[in-house]
């Protein structure tokens, strides 16, 4: 099963690429955020280690994750210092509950004899799954479009984009080791037509 790593800042239009390639050619996707969001569903070892990381103050009165709680923790300090070190806490807690449940997931694709499926990780690099993956692609964009695309996606304000998006690694992170790069700047037409060229180019003669 040949597995295809999916990086990229956020805004970039990582979800847009997954879900054409599905569109198109029947490739199926895991979503790292999706995966990470189940694993938050109390009663949950995730949810308790993030408590325990970050403090009672992050948990609703139900138990469940306050996102925006949690997002205002990591992403608000001023200070570069601290906020890479709440990054790196954060990562450290849920990366390894990602991912195990993501090999689970993945082990049933291959059962199936699916022949290529996508992960789409913004945290590809940092949490080791790169090395898993036959091929990475990565998928950016401009500042100002991801912006956009967050405030709508997320309903949150332009402030609170523009944090988490500086609190982002720089394209070149994304792009330096990848197999291939897509820019999504334009309209979802054009993108459609680079990820079907990206497929016939890249993608359909390791399938054959």
């Amino acid at each position: 099963m040949l597995l295809i790593g999916l990086t990229g800042p956020s805004g970039s239009g990582k979800g847009a690429f997954s879900r054409i390639l599905h569109e198109e050619y029947g490739i199926p996707s895991i979503d790292a955020d999706a995966v990470y969001h189940t694993l938050l569903i109390p009663p949950s070892p995730c949810l308790d280690a993030l408590a325990d990381a970050f403090g009672g103050e992050i948990l609703n009165p139900d138990g469940t994750l306050d996102r925006k709680r949690l997002a205002s923790i990591v992403f608000s300090p001023t200070d570069p210092a601290v906020k890479a070190e709440r990054i790196g806490k954060l990562n450290r807690v849920t990366h390894h509950f990602v991912l195990d449940r993501t090999r689970e997931l993945l082990q049933v694709e291959e059962s199936r004899g699916t022949p290529a499926v996508v992960f789409d990780a913004p945290a590809l690099y940092e949490s080791g799954a790169d090395k898993w993956c036959d091929l990475i692609v990565a998928v950016t964009a401009d500042k100002e479009i991801r912006t956009d695309r967050i405030i709508a996606r997320d309903r949150i304000t332009k402030e609170a984009a523009q944090q988490r998006i500086a609190a982002q690694p720089p394209d070149s992170f994304y792009t330096e080791k990848a197999t291939s790069v897509l820019q999504n700047n334009s309209t979802e037409e054009a993108f459609r037509a680079e990820v079907k060229d990206f497929y016939r180019s890249v993608l359909s003669p390791r399938l054959s």
